[in-house]
């Protein structure tokens, strides 16, 4: 489990690119990039960071499923993705 405090940031960021998505869509269609730069930093979409909706962990993404790669084959052994069945060889 990651630490909640990063989970909380992460979920706060969002709400910001969320909040202000159309006024930095109309400053960079006006090119007023002096406006843009004044907007909070984390108002900006690239800096968001997929995490597992289960756990919270960053890496190993899957962004089909919205989980990590642990998390994914957890629910996958459980039955719990449709579709999903463990491959044998």
């Amino acid at each position: 489990m990651a630490k909640k405090s990063k989970v909380v940031k992460e979920l706060k960021r969002q709400e910001l690119v969320a909040k202000y998505a159309d006024k930095r869509r109309e400053l960079k269609a006006a090119g007023d990039y002096m406006a843009l730069q004044k907007l909070p930093r984390d108002s900006s979409a690239t800096r968001q960071k997929n995490r597992c909706t289960v756990s919270g962990r960053p890496r190993g993404y899957l962004s089909k499923f919205h989980v990590s790669r642990i998390v994914f084959r957890e629910l996958a052994l459980q039955g719990q993705i449709p579709g999903i069945t463990k491959s044998s060889w």
